[in-house]
């Protein structure tokens, strides 16, 4: 199908993480990341094309470290692959501490795949956006 536009060199999400979405460990809830990660897939899936998708699969995810109430949390994305009616993305988590702004920590990762679906909600074909267009 082509090659896909370059990576982005800003994160596709960036979000300050609040009390709200704490555990009772104190740290922040895994479901939370998992939600920015799905957000954050689907919006380099619509970089590429897709205009209606779903979530099929979250695949390959592993928790390298926790995350904590004031770290500033980004979401950095690429895609693997592109199919017929499929993308799969990746999408990498890294927080910058509250307590030391200079560091970045790799918290995340994890590879979604969308499918493309059509207004009868069936798979359909992905239409490519030109790289020109980022």
């Amino acid at each position: 199908m082509g090659d896909t536009p370059a990576k982005w060199d800003e994160p596709a999400i960036r979000v300050l993480m609040m009390p709200r979405d704490t555990n009772a460990h104190g740290t922040i809830f895994g479901g939370v990341i998992l939600s920015y990660i799905d957000q954050a897939g689907a919006i380099e899936a619509r970089r590429q094309g897709l205009k209606f998708m779903v979530t099929v699969s979250m695949d390959k995810v592993v928790f390298h470290e926790p995350v904590f109430v004031g770290d500033l949390v980004s979401f950095w994305t690429e895609t693997l692959r592109i199919g017929t009616t499929s993308i799969t993305t990746k999408v990498v988590v890294e927080a910058i501490r509250s307590g030391d702004p200079s560091k970045r920590v790799t918290v995340t990762e994890a590879q979604v795949v969308y499918v493309n679906i059509g207004d009868d909600r069936k798979p359909a074909p992905i239409e490519r956006v030109p790289a020109s267009a980022y």
